[in-house]
């Protein structure tokens, strides 16, 4: 990354998810270490760029030979790639992740929310918000607000209106990323935890979507790399 120890340059989509070339070589002080950085993928049109997931991508397609389709990558920045053949074709960033960070500990909805996590969930408030995303991506401003006025006066928990919020943030992703995942074979990379919410909004929508564990998409990845430089 530009703000890391040394930035590799981009490869261009469509391209394979990793490759032998223009991996860069970084010296070390120490000659028993070798240590090389991979280049992340770009998209011109409308500009966007990958560094890590690529490698998840190359992962999956190790572990599921000859899929074609897209994989999303949920997290912080989610992203939806299209894959074809063995390359990523486009791909599409989503900063689901973050927004829900900051709306949740630096906005005025967190007075209205619990933030740590750990109390229990509630599908049914989450359905709320996804449903109301998805059939009007138009008005989430609004809908955001109103979580904080049906706090004050209708009642709604700390507890529903996190769960609305998620599904508020993941409905207005999958409004925008349709192109990407309406008919499409779906691959899910990430935590069951992370996954499970995704998993959830896209059988709303009457798709069902494999998940892989990131971890294991990421040594897959990083062994196929590994095997086209040597």
């Amino acid at each position: 990354a530009r703000q890391g120890w040394r930035e590799a340059a981009y490869r261009t989509v469509p391209c394979t998810p990793v490759a032998a070339a223009g991996i860069l070589h970084v010296p070390t002080q120490d000659n028993r270490i070798t240590f090389h950085i991979a280049p992340g993928l770009r998209q011109n049109s409308p500009a966007d760029v990958m560094r890590g997931e690529e490698t998840q991508v190359a992962g999956a397609l190790a572990l599921n030979p000859g899929f074609d389709g897209v994989i999303c990558a949920p997290g912080t920045h989610s992203k939806w790639m299209q894959v074809s053949a063995g390359e990523v074709v486009s791909f599409q960033t989503y900063m689901t992740g973050e927004l829900f960070a900051l709306l949740s500990t630096q906005s005025v909805l967190r007075h209205s929310m619990t933030i740590d996590g750990t109390e229990p969930w509630d599908d049914a408030a989450f359905d709320a918000g996804l449903s109301d995303a998805l059939s009007r991506p138009d008005r989430i401003a609004a809908r955001l607000f109103s979580l904080r006025a049906e706090f004050l006066l209708h009642g709604l928990t700390p507890t529903q209106a996190r769960a609305r919020l998620s599904g508020l943030r993941i409905g207005i992703e999958l409004a925008g990323a349709k192109p990407y995942w309406l008919g499409q074979k779906v691959i899910l990379i990430g935590a069951p935890s992370l996954a499970a919410n995704y998993i959830r909004a896209l059988k709303a929508q009457g798709l069902t979507a494999e998940t892989l564990d990131a971890t294991a998409c990421t040594l897959a990845g990083l062994s196929a790399l590994h095997k086209g430089m040597t």
